[in-house]
C-alpha cells in the first residue's frame, strides 16, 4: 500500500511511497492536519542521491514497528532539499543553531506551526555508540510533549528568532577597493593544503569559486602564489579518485584528504562549477589535461545526464544494488580479465593492486598527477573497462530538472562552446535554453522543477542563475532574444524577492509559501548564494543593456558583503567575482559585421571581467553607431562605457584586450 508520496514527481519522494510511514508532502495541509490532532510535525529532508538519507530510510522508514510509531505520534512530513530549498534553508538553520552543524538527513520536530523545537541529522534505528535511536528519540519527544510543552513552545519561539536574526545582512564600515582580492587570496593561501590541494583537512569538497578567485588573483597581477595553489587543487582533484577516469564527471566530495575516496553520487551542479574552472584553468595556461577534464565531464553530462529534450537531470545516485560505490570499484582481476594484453599498463597507471585501495577493492586514480594524457594501451584498457562497466547495474538516476542546476549547466556549456568552438556543445546550450523557455516558465513565472510537468514556484537563486545563463547565451551566439530573456527575469527577480527594508533577495518569493522564517541566502555552499548569483548576472547584464536598476540593485548586494568576502572567503567565493566587476568595473566588447576572426579572438582568451555582443545588434547602447555589416565589421573593446578606437585587424584586437590586463 503507498502513501501520499506516490502521485509526487519528485524521485526522492516516491523512493518514500511504500514506506509504512503515512508521510505528507510539505504543504499547508499538513500543518493543519498537525493542529487537528494536536500533535507535533516530524519533517525529513533529504535528496535521493544521499547514501545516508537511504541508510535512515532502510532502518527507520522502512520498518513497521517504527512506521506505526510515527504514525501515531507525529504528522510526518517528507521533503526534497533540491525541489525545496526554501524549506531546507530555514529548517537547516534550526539544525546549525541547536547543533553548531548540520547535513543531511535532517531530522526536525515542529509545532503543528511549522516553528522548530528540536533538529538533528542521522539518527540509528536503536541507541549505540552514545547517539541516541531514532524510535527512542521519538517516544521522548512524545513525552516532552505531554508533560512539558511550554517547554518546547518557548524552545521553539528561541530557534525562530535565532533563524530570523540569521538572514541579518552585516554592515559595512567602508565601501569596498581593491585591497580586498589581496586579503582574500591571503585567507585562501593561509586554508591551502599544500601537499594534495583543496582547502582544510577531509572531507574535500571542491570549492570552485575559491579555486576560480585564485585564477583571476593571477590573471589580474600575476600573483604566481595563488596559480600555483588553484592547479594544485586542479591537478589531484583531476587524477583522484574523485574523478570517474572511465565515463567523466566528478563525485559530489572526497573522505579523505588527498581525493582519492569520493562519495560516490554525482550532481549535475558539481559538474557545471567543475567544468567551468577547468575551462578557465585550460585558457589560462593553455594546458591540454584541463582540456581534457573538461571535455570528459561535458561529455558525461551529455551522455548520461540529458534529457531527450535537452533538459539536464540531477543526480546520479552513491549506491547501486544497494552497495555504496559498487558501480565504479574494480578487484585486480576483473582488470587483467578486461583489458587483456594492456592490463599491465592499466594497472600501473591507476595503481591497481591486490589488495585495493578502499575495502579490499580498487578505486581507479591517477597515480602521477598532472599527467593524465592516456597512452594508446591505457586508453584502450580504459574504453574496455567502461564497456564493461556499462554491463553493471547503474546508480539511481535521479530524473528531476532543477532550473537552477540547468542555468549552472547552461552557462558552463555556452561558455566553453564559445571558447572552444565546438558546436555540438552550442547545440546543446540553444536546446537546453529553449527548454528551459518552453517547460519551466508557466504564466511567465519561472517554476523550480519538471518532470513531465513543471511543479514549485521557483526561488531567487532559480532567477539568479538564469540571468547568467541566459547572458552567456547571447555571448556564445549573437542572438538578442537571450538579452531580452535575461533582462526579464531580471526585473521579475527583484520584483518578487528583493527585500522592501534591505538590501538584497529573499530565498523565496512574495508569492510563495510563507515559512516560519523567510530565508535569504548570505554565503555560497556547494552552489552559490542566491545573492552572489543575482550581483553577478545583474551586474553583467547591466553592462550589456545599460540598465542603472539592474546595477544599483546588484552594487548594493556587493557593498554590503564586500568586508566579510574578503575575511571569509570560502564562503563568499561568487561574491568575490560580483565585488571585481563593481570595484574594478566591466569590460564591453562589441564585435560588428560579419568577422569570425575577430570573434573568435576575443571567445578563446578568459575575461572574466568582460561582456560581449555581437551578431544581430539589439536594443543595447553599447550599438549606437556601430552597426556596419560584412566584412566592413570591427571590434570595440570598452571600459565601462568608455572606447578605444576601434580595432579591425587582428593585431589591432590583441592591442586592445592586452590593454584590459
Amino acid at each position: 500500500m503507498t502513501n501520499r508520496l506516490a502521485t509526487e514527481t519528485s524521485p526522492y519522494l516516491r523512493q518514500h511511497a511504500d514506506n509504512p510511514v503515512d508521510w505528507w508532502p510539505w504543504g499547508s495541509e499538513a500543518l493543519a492536519e498537525a493542529q487537528r490532532r494536536d500533535v507535533p510535525v516530524l519533517i525529513s529532508v533529504g535528496y535521493s542521491a544521499c547514501h545516508w538519507c537511504h541508510v535512515m530510510a532502510h532502518e527507520s522508514f522502512e520498518d513497521d514497528a517504527t512506521g506505526e510509531l510515527m504514525n501515531r505520534l507525529f504528522v510526518n512530513v517528507k521533503v526534497d532539499r533540491e525541489e525545496r530549498p526554501d524549506v531546507d534553508a530555514v529548517y537547516m538553520d534550526a539544525v546549525q543553531a541547536m547543533n553548531g552543524h548540520g547535513g543531511w538527513p535532517m531530522t526536525v520536530f515542529c509545532l503543528p506551526d511549522g516553528r522548530p523545537f528540536f533538529a538533528g541529522t542521522y539518527f540509528p534505528k536503536t541507541s549505540r555508540g552514545g547517539q541516541l535511536g531514532f524510535a527512542e528519540l521519538c517516544e521522548r519527544i512524545n513525552e516532552l510533549w505531554h508533560t512539558r510543552r511550554d517547554d518546547l513552545v518557548e524552545q521553539a519561539a528561541q530557534v525562530t528568532e535565532a533563524i530570523d536574526e540569521g538572514v541579518q545582512l552585516p554592515q559595512p564600515t567602508s565601501q569596498p577597493n581593491d585591497t580586498l582580492f589581496a586579503a582574500a587570496t591571503s585567507a585562501l593561501l593561509g586554508q591551502i593544503d599544500k601537499t594534495d590541494g583543496g582547502f582544510g583537512a577531509a572531507p574535500k569538497f571542491p570549492q570552485t569559486f575559491a579555486l576560480d578567485a585564485l585564477l583571476r588573483q593571477y590573471a589580474r597581477v600575476g600573483d604566481k602564489a595563488a596559480l600555483d595553489a588553484a592547479l594544485l587543487s586542479l591537478d589531484a582533484m583531476a587524477a583522484g579518485g574523485i574523478y570517474d577516469h572511465l565515463g567523466g564527471g566528478f563525485a559530489r566530495y572526497a573522505t579523505d584528504r588527498r581525493w582519492l575516496i569520493p562519495h560516490f553520487e554525482k550532481m549535475l551542479y558539481d559538474q557545471a562549477l567543475l567544468a567551468r574552472v577547468y575551462l578557465h584553468a585550460w585558457q589560462l595556461t593553455g594546458e591540454p589535461r584541463y582540456r581534457q577534464t573538461l571535455d570528459e565531464t561535458i561529455a558525461y553530462v551529455l551522455r548520461d545526464l540529458r534529457h531527450p529534450f535537452g533538459g539536464f537531470y540531477s543526480a546520479e545516485d552513491a549506491d547501486s544494488e544497494g552497495v555504496e560505490g559498487k558501480f565504479y570499484v574494480w578487484s585486480l582481476d576483473e582488470v587483467r580479465d578486461i583489458c587483456g594484453a594492456d592490463a599491465d599498463a592499466v594497472i600501473d597507471w591507476y595503481g591497481v593492486s591486490g589488495h585495493g585501495n578502499w575495502e579490499h577493492t580498487n578505486i581507479l586514480e591517477r597515480v602521477v598527477r598532472s599527467d593524465l594524457a592516456r597512452p594508446e594501451s591505457v586508453e584502450r584498457g580504459r574504453v574496455a573497462l567502461f564497456e564493461a562497466r556499462k554491463l553493471r547495474i547503474r546508480p539511481g538516476l535521479d530524473d528531476k530538472v532543477l532550473t537552477e542546476w540547468n542555468a549552472l549547466m547552461l552557462s558552463t556549456i555556452a561558455e566553453a562552446a564559445a571558447a572552444t568552438g565546438n558546436n555540438e556543445w552550442l547545440e546543446a546550450a540553444v536546446t537546453n535554453a529553449n527548454f528551459l523557455c518552453e517547460n519551466l516558465r508557466v504564466n511567465d513565472r519561472w517554476m523550480r522543477s519538471w518532470q513531465g510537468e513543471a511543479r514549485v514556484l521557483a526561488f531567487s537563486a532559480d532567477y539568479g542563475a538564469l540571468i547568467d545563463a541566459f547572458v552567456r547565451v547571447h555571448e556564445a551566439t549573437g542572438d538578442p532574444r537571450w538579452l531580452d530573456e535575461a533582462s526579464t527575469t531580471a526585473d521579475a527577480l527583484i520584483e518578487l524577492f528583493s527585500d522592501p527594508e534591505d538590501i538584497g533577495v529573499f530565498t523565496n518569493g512574495s508569492d510563495g509559501d510563507q515559512l516560519v522564517a523567510r530565508p535569504k541566502e548570505l554565503m555560497d555552499t556547494a552552489t552559490a548564494c542566491a545573492n552572489s548569483l543575482a550581483a553577478v548576472g545583474l551586474l553583467r547584464l547591466a553592462a550589456l543593456t545599460g540598465n542603472e536598476r539592474h546595477r544599483e540593485f546588484a552594487t548594493a548586494i556587493v557593498d554590503r558583503l564586500a568586508e566579510s568576502a574578503a575575511r571569509v572567503p570560502l564562503g563568499f567565493g561568487h561574491l568575490l567575482l560580483a565585488a571585481e566587476l563593481r570595484v574594478l568595473g566591466v569590460d564591453e566588447i562589441v564585435i560588428s559585421g560579419d568577422r569570425p576572426d575577430l570573434l573568435a579572438d576575443v571567445q578563446r582568451r578568459w575575461l572574466p571581467r568582460s561582456v560581449l555582443t555581437w551578431g544581430t545588434p539589439g536594443s543595447s547602447p553599447l550599438w549606437e553607431g556601430r552597426e556596419e555589416i560584412g566584412s566592413n565589421g570591427r571590434a570595440y573593446v570598452c571600459h565601462q562605457m568608455v572606447c578605444a578606437a576601434p580595432a579591425s585587424t587582428i593585431e589591432e584586437l590583441h592591442q586592445r584586450l592586452d590593454s584590459l590586463g
